[in-house]
Parts: structure tokens; C-alpha cells; sequence
């Protein structure tokens, strides 16, 4: 699968540099995608929004709203084996849960879908200063993809991670994690809103020509205290630093950013940490409506070998995202496909995400 999705980003990449485009300003741009991780234990910590890059004036507004789904098929060694081992398909219940509990080590699945609802609103009170706050909402489910995903892998001589083994399009849910176990043969809750985000951000440094820098801090705050797959009941905050390029016919971007993420009390058991996450970013104008956006993600695990011995949950994560934005009068509508790189079991396999946003500002 990663073999195909970089061949396949090289050459839209390719295809597109060659392409003949009008020139443009800083404020053709969109910037990042404004998505943001869609790992389903990270949803219940703070995730800094990638900045955008469109310059706004006093009493500006805008409201974005960002639909993502995601699909996630996570599973250690042992589970694998043991699941590649049983013969046909069945829904997993209490004999399977003993069986792979009594598998030597620690053992981890983790099969199901969610989808996820933000929606931002933006106010400037100068051309430099500007709030934001998002309010966001969650669904788990065991969704749709499993068949698809499969007939993908049967095709084109990829391995099968153990799927053919489970009943399609269910949840499960099996971790140790030391022996904090937890386990659920169906969708831990069934969805509701996480905790709100507030934050600020300010871009009047001084650059040089066609060079802009914007920085951010954001808090995630527990308005409703602690909720299972919904909200830690802590609050995190985070700072974000984001460099801009501007030229004709490109924008490149790079962000970084640091969390102190409090940690979590419930399954999965995690401590206080602070979390750093780059992300950088190529924009290109294809037509004066249209642009192809493409980014690259990196973040440090938020496990320790204190957490969990299962390596692949120690690694870092990595995902790119490839996506196009249309332009029309002041809206802008948005679609992208995340695809995990490396390290399968610790990040979504795929995930899809569809976007609106409306400002005075997209002038």
C-alpha cells in the first residue's frame, strides 16, 4: 500500500509542476489542511490544527467545518498469527478473548471506524490577532470499509494483517498495555462531542517579502469532565509555529508544534507528556479556482516502555495527505485522502476527509 501511494504522489506531483498556471499573491493561498490526527485514543488530547494562510482584516470572520472518516485495522504479532491460524470468518466473542489472552507477551487488536465533525469559528480583531474555537463531535462504529479494503489487499498481493479471520464491519477492541486490559466486541460509546478547543493566533512578525510566520496557542478544556473515548477530564494546552512561502506558482509550509498533553487515567493508561509534532506542506495553484495541497505528518508516540512493550506502538507516527481545494467566491471546499506511512499499527490504515469554509476574508 505505501509503495503505491508514494509512486501515485510522485507522479500527481510531477504532473502538476509541469503544469502552465497564472501567477499569484500570498492571498490565493489556503494553506494546510486543516485536519487533524485521526488516531481513535488520540481524539481525547489536544491536536493543533495545522494554520491555514489566508490574510484576514479586523472584524473578519470565518467558520470551517471538517468531516472525517477514518478506518483502523491494529493488531501486535501474536493476535495476527493466532488469527491467521483460525479457520473462516466468525464475530469474536469470550473464547477468542481467552485464547488470545492466554498468548505469550502483551496482545493488542484494535478493528474499527469513526467518524469525526469539527467545526471552527474565527474572529480577527486585527490584521495580525485573531481567536478561534473548535467544537468537535465523534461516532464509532464498525463501518463499511473492511470488504473494500480487503478486496484491495486480494488484488494487488498485499498481506492481510489477520482480516479474513473476523466478521466484517464489526468493532473489536482487545487491549493489554501492561495488563491494564481492556476489551469490547462493540463501539465503546456511541459517539458525542469531546472537549472544546480555544485558542489564539498571531502573524505580524516581520519577514521578508513572501515570507510569513504564524504562531499559535490553544487549550483543549474538559467542560464536561471525564468521559470514556471522549475526554480525558484534563486539560492540555499547545504552541505552534508555522513558516510560509509564497511564490507564483507555490506555497511550501512547515509547522511545528509542542503539547503538554496531561494524560490519561483510563484504558489506555498514558502520563503526562509533552507531545512535538512537524508537519510540512506543498500548495499549488493547478487553475485560479483549484489547488492541490499536498503534506507529510510526524509525531513522537505518547507510550513509554513504563505504558507497553509492543514495539510498533512505541514507534513514531507518520501520514501523508494528499488533497485539492476549490475556491468559489468565499467559500472553499476541500477533500483529501490520509494514508498511514510505516508504521501500520499504531495510526489509521486510510482516512478521508471533506471540507467547507466561509470567510469575508477569501476575498
Amino acid at each position: 500500500v505505501l509503495c503505491g501511494c508514494v509512486r501515485l504522489t510522485l507522479a500527481v506531483l510531477i504532473f502538476t509542476l509541469a503544469l502552465p498556471v497564472a501567477a499569484a499573491d500570498q492571498h490565493s493561498y489556503i494553506g494546510l489542511l486543516r485536519a487533524r490526527d485521526l488516531t481513535p485514543f488520540g481524539l481525547t488530547r489536544l491536536d493543533m490544527r495545522p494554520a491555514h494562510a489566508v490574510a484576514g482584516q479586523a472584524g473578519d470572520w470565518a467558520i470551517e467545518t471538517e468531516l472525517a472518516y477514518q478506518h483502523t485495522w491494529a493488531v501486535s504479532p501474536n493476535v495476527e498469527n493466532y488469527l491467521k491460524a483460525l479457520p473462516g470468518r466468525r464475530e469474536l466473542g469470550p473464547a477468542e478473548l481467552e485464547d488470545i489472552s492466554n498468548l505469550p507477551g502483551e496482545n493488542y487488536l484494535l478493528d474499527l471506524e469513526l467518524a469525526l465533525l469539527d467545526v471552527t469559528f474565527h474572529y480577527a480583531f486585527t490584521s495580525h490577532w485573531s481567536i478561534y474555537a473548535v467544537m468537535s463531535g465523534v461516532s464509532y462504529s464498525g463501518g463499511f470499509l473492511d470488504g473494500t479494503i480487503e478486496s484491495f489487499h486480494d488484488n494487488f498481493g498485499f498481506t492481510d494483517y489477520g482480516r479474513p479471520a473476523v466478521r466484517r464491519d464489526d468493532v473489536n477492541i482487545i487491549l493489554d498495555l501492561k495488563s491494564t486490559q481492556f476489551a469490547s466486541f462493540s463501539a465503546p460509546t456511541a459517539g458525542g462531542l469531546l472537549d472544546p478547543t480555544f485558542g489564539i493566533r498571531y502573524s505580524g512578525v516581520r519577514m521578508p517579502t513572501k515570507w510569513n510566520l504564524v504562531v499559535e496557542a490553544a487549550a483543549k478544556v474538559p467542560l464536561q469532565g471525564f468521559r470514556p473515548f471522549l475526554s480525558t477530564g484534563r486539560t492540555d494546552v499547545g504552541v505552534q509555529a508555522t513558516i510560509q512561502r509564497f511564490s507564483d506558482h507555490h506555497a511550501f509550509y512547515a509547522s511545528a508544534s509542542a503539547v503538554y498533553y496531561d494524560g490519561n487515567l483510563d484504558t489506555p493508561r498514558t502520563q503526562p507528556q509533552t507531545v512535538p509534532t512537524l508537519i510540512v506542506g506543498y500548495e499549488r495553484r493547478l487553475t485560479d479556482r483549484t489547488h492541490l495541497i499536498v503534506q507529510g505528518y510526524a509525531s513522537l508516540s505518547i507510550y513509554s516502555r513504563e505504558d507497553t512493550d509492543l514495539d510498533d506502538l512505541l514507534k513514531n507516527k507518520y501520514q501523508a495527505s494528499l488533497g485539492l481545494y476549490q475556491r468559489r467566491g468565499r467559500s472553499v471546499f476541500s477533500f483529501a485522502v490520509t494514508e498511514n506511512l510505516q508504521n501500520l499499527n499504531n495510526t489509521p490504515d486510510v482516512g478521508f476527509q471533506m471540507g467547507f469554509a466561509y470567510s469575508p476574508a477569501l476575498r
